[in-house]
């Protein structure tokens, strides 16, 4: 029976409501919708790889200052002494003295060595208080006179001026300690006894501790000395301590402060290989002194990686820079900003610290090959050879981790030389197994050490902000400046070790910066520290004296300490 188009009609109605005729073309319609879907989410991880999605969604406010800075902070109650003093500095009369002060101090070579004996057995001590003539500020006894680095007999010619002269050439005071860092220890006294002849009276107590030693890690003097204030004083019986370290530089358009915080860690691994002596004419495959130079260059094949973390006191001083400097890339200032909240960033920053060997090895864990002996004929095997490694431990690393990462890093030669390997007590090597030697790491000196404490630097950290007043005061009234971001202060972190270690349980609160003006050198080394030519301009020597009675005056008033 032939049916009408209504009937047709009637029939689909009676299938399952839930069911839609799917039209032929609907097939096709899935397919594109699928490849478009699939194109979309491949574009999407494409662009999340390379953290631009991450970029397109991070709405932080970048223009939020990460810098905070204090006000300048100068006395009030003693802001007559502040000013008569701010211009007797300024004096010439002044600035021959100080020259006398500093030129004296250089002339006695209070050279430090490795191997130092006690106070009252070791001859070279001795000679100080012998050699002491000059007269200087009348505050302190002979044994407070920082040692210094000895002057390398074969380098004295290429000296300018001698090593322990003290020349004064008009402008620079040149000599061993000059600039590291009897400048520091003359410029604190020399303030402390400005303050006396010009009548202050402190009404808290100011404690001046200076050791002897710190060359050699300062146990008998920094050491001695924090256990009898320890005594006194008690578990952060102290307000604040300032000890040498950084001071200020020009870069990037703006001139910044950087009082370290925070020091690296330090281990020095002595790596001693032993093997059979005998006659050169019949030598093993490999000698003591082969095996230990195989060692040492495993080590410089693998430094340790640099690693930036929010917590490193260089990445707040990056943060200082992009805040307010004028001149920075402004790529590498949205690098900056950016890694604030963004981890991709932070990595995009650590690729480029790690091109400045100066900033990588303020972060990172350093190693150094400072020591080697080995052998005492030349046709006889040595028996024993040995190198001392430097380590300068990362602040978010420990002496436990240094120690594991170089057992592990010898332990594949220590097996293939077929050496019985003992690391840091632990023999590693089967017991009783035949072998061609000995490899043993060691704590060389048994002076490892710790990263140290952070300082806070916190909105409420009082002693901070009490710093970084002093050291805008004392930058503008040098200079007879006003404005209250003539210097900028960030924390900051040198790449050497202090003898601060001995004191870490008086304070919470330790500074290590002296004020020193580095001009536009980035490496405050650059002075001859350690090295031939050390030198100080008098005019940041005196400016150092401004800082010290800044520093006093102002913390003589601060009553929230």
């Amino acid at each position: 029976m032939q049916g009408s188009s209504d009937e047709k009609v009637d029939a689909a109605l009676l299938l399952p409501s839930s069911y839609t005729p799917i039209p032929k073309y609907n097939h096709f319609r899935r397919k594109v919708a699928l490849s478009l879907g699939l194109l979309v989410y491949g574009i999407y991880m494409w662009f999340a790889s390379k953290g631009i999605i991450e970029d397109i969604f991070d709405k932080s406010n970048f223009t939020q200052p990460q810098c905070g800075q204090s006000a300048v902070l100068t006395p009030v109650r003693n802001e007559a002494l502040w000013d008569s003093l701010s211009s007797l500095i300024g004096t010439e009369a002044f600035k021959a003295g100080a020259v006398e002060w500093i030129g004296g101090a250089v002339r006695v070579p209070t050279e430090s060595y490795d191997d130092m004996g006690e106070i009252g057995e070791d001859p070279r001590l001795s000679l100080w208080r012998e050699d002491f003539t000059f007269i200087g500020p009348r505050v302190f006894d002979v044994l407070n006179i920082p040692d210094v680095v000895p002057v390398n007999p074969a380098t004295v010619d290429e000296w300018t001026y001698p090593p322990y002269s003290g020349y004064f050439d008009g402008s620079r005071v040149w000599g061993r300690g000059s600039s590291d860092d009897k400048s520091g220890l003359i410029g604190a006294l020399g303030s402390v006894e400005t303050l006396i002849k010009n009548g202050f009276k402190p009404t808290r107590t100011l404690v001046l501790s200076f050791g002897f030693d710190e060359e050699t890690s300062g146990r008998r003097g920094a050491g001695k000395l924090a256990q009898t204030l320890y005594e006194i004083y008690g578990k952060d019986g102290v307000a604040f301590l300032v000890d040498e370290g950084g001071g200020f530089v020009e870069e990037n358009g703006i001139v910044i402060a950087t009082p370290g915080i925070a020091e690296k860690g330090s281990l020095d691994v002595r790596v001693e290989v032993t093997a059979p002596g005998g006659h050169s004419s019949v030598p093993p495959k490999h000698t003591s002194i082969g095996m230990l130079s195989a060692l040492l260059v495993e080590y410089e094949r693998n430094p340790y990686k640099v690693e930036l973390t929010r917590r490193d006191p260089l990445y707040s001083m990056l943060q200082c820079v992009a805040q307010h400097s004028k001149e920075l890339n402004e790529d590498y200032r949205m690098i900056i900003k950016r890694a604030i909240t963004s981890d991709k960033y932070l990595r995009l920053l650590q690729n480029e610290i790690v091109k400045s060997n100066l900033y990588a090895s303020l972060v990172g864990t350093t190693q150094a090959v400072d020591i080697i002996e080995g052998g005492v004929k030349a046709n006889a095997l040595p028996e024993r050879a040995f190198a001392v490694v430097n380590h300068r431990i990362s602040v978010i690393s420990s002496v436990g981790e240094v120690q594991t990462h170089d057992t592990e890093l010898l332990s594949q030669l220590a097996t293939q030389f077929n050496l019985t390997y003992t690391a840091f007590g632990k023999k590693l090597s089967v017991e009783d197994a035949s072998s061609a030697g000995t490899l043993t790491l060691s704590d060389a000196f048994g002076t490892a050490l710790e990263p140290a404490p952070v300082t806070p630097t916190s909105p409420d950290a009082v002693a901070w902000y009490l710093l970084s007043g002093t050291i805008k005061a004392t930058y503008n009234s040098h200079r007879s400046l006003i404005g209250a971001n003539e210097i900028i202060v960030s924390p900051g972190m040198s790449s050497g070790n202090t003898d601060t270690r001995y004191y870490w349980d008086l304070t919470k609160h330790i500074f290590r910066y002296n004020h020193y003006n580095a001009g536009k050198k980035a490496n405050r080394l650059g002075n001859g520290i350690h090295t031939v030519n050390e030198h100080i301009e008098i005019d940041a020597f005196l400016e150092i004296i401004r800082f010290f009675v800044t520093l006093i005056l102002n913390a003589d008033e601060a009553m929230k300490l």
